[in-house]
C-alpha cells in the first residue's frame, strides 16, 4: 500500500498515466502470487510467479521514471526501490526452487 500513498502526490495529469500504471503493476504482484497458489502443477505455479516477477520489474522501472521526472524524491524512491528489489529476489529464489 506504500505505492498508493506515494503516488497520491503525483501530478493530477498522471492519474490515468504513470500513477495508474504503477498502481496496477504493483497490485499484479500479489495477485499473481495468490493465483499461483491455486495451481495444480509446478509448471503452472512457476508460470504465475514469473508473471509476478515481470510485474515487479515493471514497477522497478516505473519508480525510476517517477524519480527521474521528480514525482518522487530520493527519500521516497529509495525505500520503494529497495522493497521491489527484495520482492524480485524472493520470487527468483522461489521460482528456482520449483524448477
Amino acid at each position: 500500500m506504500s505505492i498508493y500513498k506515494k503516488t497520491k502526490g503525483f501530478p493530477k495529469e498522471e492519474l490515468f498515466g504513470l500513477t495508474s500504471q504503477i498502481r496496477r503493476a504493483s497490485m499484479s504482484i500479489p495477485f499473481n502470487i495468490a493465483e499461483s497458489c491455486g495451481r495444480r502443477s509446478d509448471a503452472e505455479f512457476a508460470y504465475y510467479l514469473n508473471i509476478a516477477a515481470g510485474s515487479a520489474s515493471e514497477v522497478e522501472e516505473e519508480l525510476l521514471l517517477a524519480f527521474d521526472l521528480e514525482f518522487l524524491d530520493k527519500e521516497s524512491y529509495q525505500p520503494l526501490d529497495k522493497e521491489v528489489k527484495e520482492i524480485k529476489a524472493m520470487l527468483s529464489k522461489l521460482i528456482d526452487s520449483i524448477n
